[in-house]
């Protein structure tokens, strides 16, 4: 796929986000229909169905990821008419993508830019839990370095940090098995 192509289709889906008074982010169905090449809606309704049941299959509640709602359209006479629309959550719309036809250009691209951003996040969130354990070394070691420095003010001797430390540590466990 032309990197071109990859950039329109990604900066498309993207574009066509929006978000609930919540600050829920959504995308209607009609848009993704057209995003990902179903001309019709009536094709697109049959991968909706099968991420539905995806969906459902993984334990997630449909009605949270689908949301049928009714939205006013503008005809070419310049009159407006009720349709049916879907609002979908960016899982939705993953689900939607593994169950389209990968043979279209628009789905395979899909499939592939849902992979990645789920690596991404994947990526994301195991920097955030490296950051929160070397914080959380860093401040072990600091509490143990005041620790030290506390208990020979007390005792003027360094050797007595290890008694110390190991009354602690006796106490800790006792408290833990007791519980």
């Amino acid at each position: 796929m032309k990197l071109e192509i990859i950039k329109s289709l990604s900066n498309n889906f993207e574009d066509h986000s929006q978000t609930t008074e919540n600050g829920i982010e959504f995308w209607f169905a009609r848009d993704i229909q057209h995003l990902l090449g179903y001309s019709e809606w009536r094709n697109f309704q049959k991968v909706i169905v099968k991420a539905k049941t995806s969906c459902e299959t993984t334990g997630n509640g449909i009605l949270d990821h689908f949301v049928d709602v009714n939205k006013m359209v503008k005809l070419g006479s310049g009159s407006e008419r009720e349709i049916e629309d879907i609002m979908l959550t960016r899982y939705a719309c993953y689900l939607i993508a593994q169950n389209g036809d990968p043979r279209k250009e628009q789905i395979a691209f899909a499939q592939n830019y849902f992979a990645i951003q789920t690596r991404k996040f994947e990526v994301i969130e195991k920097r955030i839990k490296d950051w929160e354990r070397l914080q959380a070394r860093q401040k072990l070691t600091f509490s143990e370095k005041e620790l030290s420095e506390l208990i020979y003010e007390q005792t003027g001797d360094d050797r007595n940090f290890g008694i110390i430390r190991s009354k602690g540590d006796q106490v800790f466990l006792e408290k833990r098995l007791n519980k």
